[in-house]
């Protein structure tokens, strides 16, 4: 089959002209694997991801060993990391223990965990809403009195597994108190991957009123295979910033309805077809993805590395 190339670019009104991405995979996509990926691996998956033009990919965390077994070499990692400039690499920390872990291995950018629910708050967190936030506070401040940015993820905005449909107003409610603590940004999360474009609109309609839409970031995903068009929806209403994770890799360790995130090469694909400039190589990063996916012993779950490795336009090899 002759290979069609990237797609034409198509006007649409009220866009972006340029999406940063966050690329969660290094941390969000390997956190659930069931066999430990060794450190080299975990560094070259970065060194790919940033040669194919990333500049935020979020690295590891310092969640307890325990609780994550398969990044418990996060201090290994950014030891060996040639952390390149002009790129970020934020890590997940979970309290003011992982932040000195943190801090001790020199990062600029860590990102907190919250829940907008209370069912998910004490499944991950061990603790209501209310004393998670009260567990970030100080974790938010020494953080920013250090300089980093810290990027606070909330999960659970659409639904809940256990809860079902999360109301807009908790979902807001949540999101205005942790950025009150500090936070330079705030990822809404579709954890379990049940939102629709509509009920995209209608949160973040509710929430530009008290929070500036150019520090939020949209993670969804695709259970219902509605991520891309949540992301187009999100963009229109005015987000510049997604969470993607290559290959379409991850799910979470605390909800099991929780499938893979969005694919970034899904997503690259998208927004060249809208004449949304985001920095990476398309080709590149399937490459990657398809390297990464040998590593794992498995396909590619992404619509766009399974066509373009078939097509024999990736580059990949």
């Amino acid at each position: 089959m002759a290979a069609i190339g990237l797609p034409d670019v198509v006007a649409f009104t009220g866009l972006p002209d340029q999406v940063t991405i966050c690329e969660v995979g290094p941390r969000d996509g390997l956190q659930n694997e069931s066999t430990i990926v060794p450190v080299e691996v975990k560094i070259e998956f970065i060194e790919r991801l940033v040669d194919a033009g990333h500049r935020v990919v979020e690295a590891t965390s310092f969640v307890h060993p325990k609780w994550i077994p398969q990044l418990a070499d996060a201090e290994q990692l950014l030891a060996k990391l040639d952390r390149r400039d002009g790129v970020r690499y934020p890590v997940l920390v979970p309290n003011l223990k992982g932040l000195e872990r943190a801090l001790d291995a020199g990062v600029e950018e860590i990102s907190i965990f919250g829940s907008a629910t209370e069912a998910f708050a004490q499944r991950n967190l061990n603790r209501s809403v209310a004393e998670s936030i009260e567990m970030f506070a100080p974790v938010v401040a020494t953080a920013r009195e250090k300089g980093l940015r810290v990027r606070a993820y909330l999960s659970m905005c659409f639904g809940d597994p256990w809860e079902g449909r999360v109301p807009i107003g908790q979902v807001v409610a949540v999101a205005h108190r942790l950025m009150a603590l500090g936070c330079t940004e705030l990822s809404l999360g579709d954890t379990i991957g049940v939102a629709t474009p509509g009920q995209v609109q209608a949160l973040l309609a509710d929430l530009r009123t008290g929070q500036d839409l150019a520090q939020v970031s949209v993670h969804f995903h695709d259970t219902y295979g509605q991520a891309l068009a949540n992301t187009l929806a999100a963009l229109q209403s005015g987000v510049s910033i997604v969470d993607a994770s290559a290959g379409g890799l991850g799910g979470c360790p605390y909800a099991e309805s929780a499938t893979g995130n969005l694919a970034t090469e899904d997503l690259i694909w998208q927004l060249t077809g809208l004449g949304i400039n985001t920095g990476v190589d398309l080709d590149k990063l399937v490459a990657t993805s398809l390297w990464m996916a040998r590593q794992l012993g498995r396909p590619s779950p992404s619509r766009v590395v399974q066509a373009l490795a078939g097509s024999g336009s990736s580059g990949a090899g």
